[in-house]
């Protein structure tokens, strides 16, 4: 089965209208009620309550507060910053001043066209064109009333950049370098990276495409040297740099330090409180006590989606699937979900989630991008055959995995690389020539041996078949084509690639033993269901119907982006657009 250029339309929207299934997991129980926890020791009554300190929630609190309304976010973690904390931290905003700064040749015309194109019939169009007329400006706000500035992210492509209105150099930003020392000591609570950049190096996200090639390219080796001389330069200057969801997070964090707006770390939603009809306020559990806060205009909940539930992804996602997979904050237990359905709201999207291929390697998994695209590597499934074109946007890849069906499951998938792959690319932090650690081999995460047919019969898959498989690939390879799944007729397809490999910077034949094989199972970056908003960021009933005081951004929400992801960054981006949009309508100025 072959993944094409366009999104999936196959799936529907999931609404948790489950029954006694979904009572059972207590997604449907009762709210808190209000004489009860108006009872509760009140902590404090402010304008606008926000539910957590994400790239949603943080910029929704600032938005409030340079609005003149009072605001205080509530965070269930010890740390901020949650899930965009840990990420790379691309924000996909067409028509930003950052894109049109640096000559990008983007309107509104081809955004609206990418965009509708790529989502599909499955998010309405007002909440589409709210998202393209209002993310430029809270864009502009962000950087005027924080610290937090952006660059380009020249050449990323748009995922489907052959789409109308896609852009092949793309449209994705991303936080510039920011110094830690700002924040003070409440650096020391910002969430860590899910990746540690290299000691003494200054990297961007941009940089990691070449920091892959850099034993075998000049620019890479170029721009090795280059995050090395940034490194050194903010040692000398006394400086602790941050980059991507660091920089991110820290940005926010400290515009929310300049309007006043305090951030309560440890402080977990128990329930939404409602008073005359509306949402007026937040149940939350405060030094290991209940309390209320209460909420004059409305609660903005930024919680983050439900990756770290098993009950909620057992019930809505297709298996196999569960919690060791996700690279999500590990907080993300579908908390302001739960809490507005149990308000009668309706959800959407959830069985899906922000997937990607992922390497579950000891202590956590590897969500694995430049490794499967590089030349010289393939995917197979369980029959030993290739079922993607494997330079996809990886969530794609992760939907064709689960869509293969069980005539040849491709859950797990192996990655399957030569010697001279490894000789040449970095693998996850590992060097080139570099032996891979054992605790991967341990695992059963990574397999090696000197013929196609060990290696076959390490990871479980026929020989005859993985042989025939890799004996097509190669021919293919060495004419530069893939007829079987078009690898390489995108121009998205060559962004994590070798440009020194010709005709067709994808493609590499695999011919040097050791053979090496990586398992790949369903990854993500964070669920991508969760209550359904209108184009004002309001939570909708089943009905249609807006609950009163109830707002909700980011993955909270369900998706702008519907089944699809239109470029590096749909998640930030909508995230920190929707949560602008809901203070804007608190504040009355939408």
């Amino acid at each position: 089965m072959t993944t094409s250029a366009h999104p999936s339309r196959r799936h529907v929207l999931a609404t948790g209208a489950a029954g006694t299934a979904t009572t059972a997991l207590g997604l449907t129980a009762a709210s808190q009620p209000a004489a009860r926890a108006a009872d509760l020791p009140l902590l404090g009554t402010y304008d606008v309550v926000v539910i957590g300190s994400g790239a949603a929630g943080m910029t929704a609190a600032l938005t409030a507060a340079r609005q003149g309304l009072s605001c205080v976010v509530l965070e269930k973690a010890p740390t901020f910053g949650g899930s965009a904390a840990r990420s790379g931290a691309g924000i996909w905003i067409p028509n930003n001043s950052v894109l049109l700064a640096a000559g990008v040749p983007d309107t509104p015309a081809k955004a609206a066209a990418y965009l509708s194109a790529v989502v599909g019939p499955d998010v309405p169009p007002d909440r589409q064109q709210a998202f393209l007329a209002h993310g430029p400006a809270m864009l502009s706000f962000v950087m005027a009333h924080s610290p937090l500035r952006l660059r380009w992210m020249e050449g990323y492509s748009d995922y489907y950049p052959e789409l109308p209105g896609g852009l092949p150099n793309g449209r994705s930003v991303e936080p510039d370098q920011l110094d830690g020392n700002l924040l003070g000591a409440e650096l020391a609570n910002l969430n860590p990276p899910y990746m540690d950049v290299p000691a003494g190096m200054v990297v961007f996200s941009a940089d990691y495409k070449w920091l892959a090639l850099a034993a075998v390219n000049a620019k890479g080796a170029a721009v090795a040297a280059q995050c090395l001389a940034r490194g050194t330069a903010a040692t000398l200057r006394g400086e602790k740099p941050l980059t991507m969801g660091q920089s991110l997070a820290a940005g926010l964090r400290l515009g929310l330090r300049s309007a006043g707006v305090p951030v309560w770390l440890d402080t977990p939603l128990t329930d939404l409180y409602v008073e005359g009809g509306a949402v007026s306020g937040a149940v939350v559990t405060r030094d290991g006590a209940p309390a209320l806060v209460r909420a004059r205009r409305g609660v903005i909940v930024g919680s983050g989606g439900f990756e770290h539930n098993a009950a909620m992804r057992e019930h809505y996602q297709r298996a196999p699937i569960g919690t060791d997979w996700t690279v999500g904050a590990k907080e993300n237990t579908g908390d302001g979900i739960r809490a507005g359905q149990r308000l009668g709201a309706a959800l959407g999207l959830m069985d899906d989630a922000w997937w990607g291929p992922a390497i579950p390697l000891p202590g956590q998994p590897y969500f694995c991008l430049a490794e499967r695209t590089l030349p010289g590597g393939l995917l197979v499934n369980a029959a030993g055959a290739r079922f993607v074109n494997e330079a996809a946007p990886y969530s794609d890849v992760v939907h064709t995995m689960y869509d293969v069906g069980d005539t040849s499951p491709a859950i797990p998938s192996w990655l399957i690389v030569d010697q001279h792959y490894r000789n040449r690319y970095l693998f996850k932090d590992v060097l080139p020539t570099l032996p891979l650690p054992g605790a991967w081999y341990d695992s059963g995460a990574a397999h090696k041996a000197w013929t196609l047919d060990a290696l076959a019969a390490s990871i479980g898959v026929p020989a005859a078949a993985l042989r025939t498989t890799v004996d097509r690939f190669n021919s293919q390879a060495l004419k530069g084509k893939d007829p079987d799944f078009h690898r390489g007729d995108s121009a998205y397809d060559h962004y994590y690639t070798d440009p020194y490999v010709l005709p067709n910077s994808c493609l590499a034949p695999l011919w040097l033993p050791p053979y090496h094989a990586f398992r790949i199972v369903p990854g993500d970056l964070g669920t991508k269901g969760g209550l359904l908003t209108d184009a004002r960021a309001r939570v909708l009933r089943e009905d249609g119907s807006v609950i009163r005081g109830l707002y909700a951004a980011g993955n909270a929400s369900a998706a702008v982006m519907g089944h699809s992801y239109a470029g590096a960054g749909s998640t930030i981006g909508p995230a920190m657009t929707f949560g602008y949009i809901a203070a804007k309508d608190l504040a009355g100025v939408l």
